[in-house]
């Protein structure tokens, strides 16, 4: 068995792929890291977004939510002069938001994870694409996740940032046939 095709570009990346990249993640805070790296990686490459996650931990308190909605253009302002994020006003005021959203998010359904995996009813989607050039970049599925993001105040929530976010946090299985990680998953 190979690995994705994709997944070659670099030791960071190959790392990514063969241990995190498709697996179910139901914990919140997990979640939550995914949500705001996604929105981050925006217009970027994802082995950019990798090489700064350390920085994004340390930066946004590990990524707790209740801390983070809580920042004030003080802790923006310091955040956009960290150079182990990516420094783009917009995405820090999107963390930012969405960690208020996130939490009436979890407040309405008790978990992020009860209320994010209902897009795929509960469970993982096991596709069985043979070649990277099939995987598609939205779905019906991340269609409506954006749209009901979106409605709740979630900012870099597009429905390509969604599906992208889908397959990270294994929500779908999109590693190809021929990839050793997609009968693991």
């Amino acid at each position: 068995m190979e690995k994705c095709a994709w997944a070659l570009a670099s030791p960071l990346e190959e790392q990514y792929h063969d241990f995190e990249w498709g697996v179910a993640v139901h914990d919140d805070r997990l979640l939550f890291e995914f949500l705001v790296l996604e929105g981050a990686q925006a217009g970027l490459s994802w082995s950019t977004i990798l090489k700064k996650r350390a920085g994004y931990r340390q930066a946004f308190d590990n990524f707790d939510a209740e801390m983070i909605a809580g920042y004030d253009a003080i802790r923006i302002d310091a955040l956009l002069a960290n150079p182990n994020i990516v420094r783009n006003r917009l995405k820090v005021q999107a963390a930012v938001g969405n960690a208020r959203a996130f939490l009436k998010v979890r407040q309405e359904f008790g978990t992020f994870d009860d209320y994010i995996w209902q897009f795929v009813d509960g469970r993982s989607v096991r596709n069985a694409w043979k070649s990277a050039a099939e995987i598609p970049v939205t779905t019906p599925a991340s269609d409506s996740m954006s749209k009901d993001l979106k409605r709740r105040g979630f900012k870099f929530v597009g429905s390509t940032i969604c599906y992208a976010y889908m397959q990270a946090v294994g929500m779908v299985n999109d590693h190809t046939v021929d990839c050793f990680r997609y009968g693991q998953i």
